[in-house]
């Protein structure tokens, strides 16, 4: 027998790409069994994340026409990685196997067949990973480009051009329930989950319809939670700034006894102003940094809930959840 294969999509505002998302998906999920590569009780799980459109009256009428498409209702917005993670601990106590990706279907559906039969060849873990980024602007690819990097060089353990499109077992999804913090950055904690991982190429497409939920703004606060929730580079940084300013006061204090010496009191106004300037700079930037980690603390200490459930829809043969 098949292992049961949900999919998990986190939805914002997707009343314009649903019934086509649900449709494709359909369609993908219906030949997936007839070929017996998952089983026929595999579902469509659809994760509603505080939208202000009709997108949970959407996931309602799929369920009401077809009980393989399942929803979820979160009772407020709380971000796609928080929405994504209800999706998934609710399928954990259902599927054998869970497939996350987005509702704009950017993710290339048709290797969800690759994903599997890596999952079937022993990996627990299968990440979507982009061979390209043509379709992508020029500021999109740099700054992308960026990010990974920085994250690398400060120690984060991510897959290069892996978003959240992956596969993962019952087994991952009980080792990703163990992380309890609340600042998350799924991207960066699914590999210190551990197992064996595998690859599975494809490329993305552009947005058939509706509109981007990432916009620079976003994206910037999105990087900013991955680096201060999984290094402490930064603060090491701002530590090896401080002695390396203090190694140079030593050299500006010798300067000054110098100049009183020679009675050349004037000169130096420049480079003092700008000491000033530079030094109250680092200083500002340094208490910004070490602010962010306090935040991050403050949030992780009152264990407030990630997310709350209001409304479910399940199959009747998992009415009990």
């Amino acid at each position: 027998m098949k292992d049961i294969l949900y999919l998990v999509i986190p939805c914002y505002n997707e009343e314009e790409v649903l019934h086509v998302t649900a449709k494709k998906l359909l369609v993908k999920i219906n030949n997936m069994v007839e070929d017996e590569l998952i089983s026929k009780d595999s579902k469509i799980l659809f994760v509603n994340d505080g939208s202000k459109d009709n997108t949970w009256s959407i996931i309602k009428e799929l369920h009401k026409q077809n009980d393989i498409f399942s929803g979820i209702n979160l009772s407020r917005n709380r971000g796609h990685q928080n929405a994504l993670l209800a999706g998934l601990m609710t399928a954990k106590e259902i599927a054998d196997v869970t497939i996350s990706l987005d509702a704009d279907l950017q993710d290339d559906v048709d290797v969800i067949d690759k994903f599997v039969e890596q999952y079937y060849s022993g990996s627990d873990v299968v990440y979507g990973v982009r061979s390209s980024r043509e379709t992508d602007t020029f500021f999109k690819r740099t700054t992308a480009l960026t990010f990974y990097k920085l994250m690398s060089t400060l120690g984060v353990d991510m897959v290069y051009n892996h978003a959240d499109y992956r596969l993962m077992s019952k087994r991952a999804l009980e080792g990703l329930s163990e992380f309890k913090e609340v600042n998350l950055f799924l991207r960066g904690i699914v590999p210190l989950v551990g197992y064996k991982s595998s690859i599975v190429e494809y490329e993305r497409h552009e947005r058939f319809a509706g509109e981007s939920k990432y916009p620079l703004k976003k994206m910037i606060t999105f990087a900013l939670d991955g680096i201060t929730s999984l290094s402490i580079k930064p603060i090491r940084i701002i530590t090896g700034l401080g002695f390396l300013i203090f190694f140079f006061s030593f050299i500006a204090l010798a300067y000054t006894f110098l100049v009183k010496f020679f009675g050349k009191t004037v000169t130096g106004w420049t480079s003092l102003t700008l000491s000033i300037w530079l030094i109250g700079g680092i200083q500002l930037l340094s208490l910004g940094v070490i602010g962010e980690y306090i935040g991050k603390i403050y949030n992780e200490t009152k264990q407030r809930p990630r997310f709350i459930i209001s409304d479910k829809l399940i199959s009747k043969e998992n009415s009990n959840l």
